[in-house]
């Protein structure tokens, strides 16, 4: 299971704080926690206005790669932050993200594919969001040949399905496991990733909630997902799912962590 810990998001008011005030300190701290709890990526979003986007984000690119080891997943909607934050890369970053939206696909994916990076494609065409696993399977489909065109490998295409709230719309919760089953079938050696806390948005309880459903959604073949991994214990839910899903060697990883505590 890929981890992309997503602590460092503008949208967050304490880490709008230390972008604003340079506060390579707090966001060092941030980058290290979750490099230590088990994140794979480090995913960073400024978060802030377009003018001061790029400033920020390469910012703080550079004080998370001088905190850790980690590689970056680079979070924007703009291209030119995207852009200036593998720019700013060492190593194989992760961008985040592209939909399959005419106009916005290739030229991403060309970036993508300049710099040797990985890249997270969402579901999402010119149709909008979509409803169905069968909807989802298509768009994935057309960012993996978008892709493959440019000589992107599957082992780099990380498809997001799009996780939706159950909250406003009940039947999104097996939509998705759904379209993560077609996807696996349909695309092999693609990566599937979600943004998990979408899941519980507005729901009481949603922990319990974003733990049952990355469970639900390991089994389908779920392979990677964008969360908070100090949350201790989703992150018991990944080290088990990994065991039960025979990706665990020996149970090795999972008797490493109930020894030194990490199973509650």
């Amino acid at each position: 299971m890929i981890i992309v810990g997503e602590r460092i998001n503008g949208t967050s008011a304490r880490v709008r704080e230390a972008v604003t005030a340079r506060d390579a300190g707090f966001i060092a701290q941030e980058a290290q926690r979750q490099a230590e709890a088990g994140a794979d990526y480090i995913d960073v979003n400024a978060g802030t206005e377009p003018e001061r986007e790029l400033e920020d984000i390469a910012w703080l690119i550079g004080v998370v790669q001088a905190a850790t080891d980690k590689p970056v997943s680079v979070d924007s909607p703009n291209p030119e932050a995207l852009k200036a934050g593998l720019e700013a890369c060492q190593g194989k970053a992760l961008v985040n993200s592209v939909s399959g939206e005419e106009g916005r696909l290739l030229p991403i994916l060309g970036l993508v594919k300049a710099h040797g990076a990985r890249v997270v494609g969402l579901a999402l065409g010119d149709a909008g969001l979509p409803k169905t696993a069968d909807e989802r399977l298509a768009a994935a489909k057309q960012v993996v040949a978008a892709a493959e065109s440019l000589g992107i490998p599957r082992d780099d295409v990380f498809i997001d399905p799009l996780v939706r709230s159950v909250a406003i719309e009940n039947e999104q919760g097996a939509a998705f496991l759904e379209a993560v089953s077609a996807i696996r079938e349909s695309l092999p050696g693609v990566h599937i990733v979600c943004g998990l806390s979408n899941v519980s948005f507005q729901m009481p309880s949603r922990k319990l909630l974003n733990r049952t459903f990355l469970a639900m959604a390991m089994a389908r073949g779920l392979d990677a997902a964008i969360l908070d991994p100090l949350d201790a214990a989703l992150m018991a839910v990944v080290c088990a799912g990994n065991v039960l899903l025979g990706k665990d060697e020996m149970c090795m990883e999972y008797i490493q962590a109930h020894r030194s505590g990490r199973l509650g």
